[in-house]
């Protein structure tokens, strides 16, 4: 097969191109480095600039953008990361979006992140006890939150028409997440699939150990810090850590590029990530995988969408500063199943991430429609 690859959320397709080329087919791939994280690019970068005037950046950036999509035709499969495909108001993407239908053989939209359907219906609750605009019946009020909403429900830019317009004429959605499924599940129950995230299992341990103190780790995006619930997972650690100085300790990075942040990340027994998620994020995935135990979303939900019955490698919190403590102090006081935690979570992201399986997942799915 002929795929396209439009977008990279979280190296998301930068590693399932990776397991699809292994796999036999020819695979391209537009994305951009998320400016500081500087994720991999697998191939075609296409980045707005964030260093000059912003009327140039425009300028310079569309005219980047437009022999891009041109060689984006011709292909049996395009998958897209988001409805907002280019780094454009939406109603500058709905050209695009028509063009790349017009000329492909078949078009993928991923539910990877936010949009229109995700943003309303985690508000409005749809079957999710919590979520990142939502905890139970109160709706979240911080700015973060607020700005998600006028950003995918005020639609002033288009953005609502772009994600109604991407789901019509898009031939299957595909969510990574328990949560995206779910408010994906009474949009197209028909296009709907769930695929898990691609993992590359790198300096997987071979023995797992833990030293005198537990070492606690924890990366925060400043900007996203609220919206993600890192503030709460760092005021929790950090007391509970203060309390037990002599048994653990925490380590804190801010803002580094996705490189050092991996080399940073080594070593280190347990990450706290994702405080409002149902289920592991990319992060979580690659800390798991390098044997580091995850404290953030592992619900039941998740487990059941991949159908594993056994292993339950999560320590799971609720979105509370009080569940993120118990958590912590639970992992601090049961040092000693450390080791089978860390097995375990190597375990449970062979089984259900490796990339290469995940690959053969969404190469049923694309041969699905294009036999269909």
């Amino acid at each position: 097969m002929k795929i396209l690859l439009f977008g990279n959320p979280s190296t998301l397709h930068s590693n399932l191109a990776m397991g699809l080329r292994e796999r036999g087919h020819e695979v391209r791939s537009v994305s951009n480095r998320l400016g500081w994280r500087k994720f991999p690019v697998d191939d075609i970068l296409l980045e707005r600039d964030l260093h000059i005037n912003q009327k140039l950046a425009f300028v310079k950036y569309v005219a980047e953008a437009l022999p891009v999509l041109a060689m984006c035709r011709g292909y049996d499969i395009v998958q897209l990361h988001s409805p907002l495909l280019l780094d454009l108001r939406a109603s500058h993407n709905i050209p695009a979006l028509r063009f790349l239908r017009r000329f492909n053989r078949k078009v993928v939209l991923g539910s990877f992140g936010d949009d229109a359907y995700t943003v309303e219906r985690m508000l409005n609750g749809k079957g999710l006890r919590y979520s990142d605009q939502r905890i139970g019946d109160t709706v979240r009020e911080d700015e973060a939150a607020k700005t998600q909403r006028r950003l995918w429900m005020d639609d002033t830019y288009g953005n609502v028409r772009l994600t109604r317009l991407a789901v019509e004429k898009c031939d299957a959605v595909v969510a990574c997440l328990y949560e995206y499924w779910r408010c994906y599940e009474d949009i197209c129950p028909e296009k709907l699939s769930h695929i898990p995230l691609p993992i590359v299992m790198e300096d997987t341990p071979g023995r797992f150990t833990v030293g005198e103190k537990i070492k606690f780790f924890i990366g925060i995006q400043k900007e996203r810090s609220m919206f993600k619930g890192t503030d709460i997972m760092l005021r929790a650690a950090e007391d509970v850590v203060g309390r037990n100085s002599g048994k653990a300790e925490l380590r804190v990075v801010e803002n580094v590029p996705y490189e050092d942040y991996k080399r940073i990340m080594c070593g280190s027994d347990v990450i706290l990530d994702q405080l409002y998620s149902y289920t592991p994020s990319m992060n979580s995935l690659l800390a798991m995988s390098k044997g580091i135990i995850n404290i953030g979303g592992g619900e039941p939900e998740s487990y059941d969408i991949v159908g594993e019955k056994t292993l339950r490698p999560v320590v799971n919190v609720e979105p509370t500063y009080e569940s993120v403590c118990n958590a912590v102090e639970w992992v601090i006081n049961n040092k000693e199943k450390i080791p089978q935690m860390k097995a375990d979570s190597v375990e449970y992201v062979k089984r259900h991430h490796d990339y290469r399986d995940v690959a053969r997942q969404y190469e049923e799915l694309y041969r699905r429609l294009l036999e269909g």
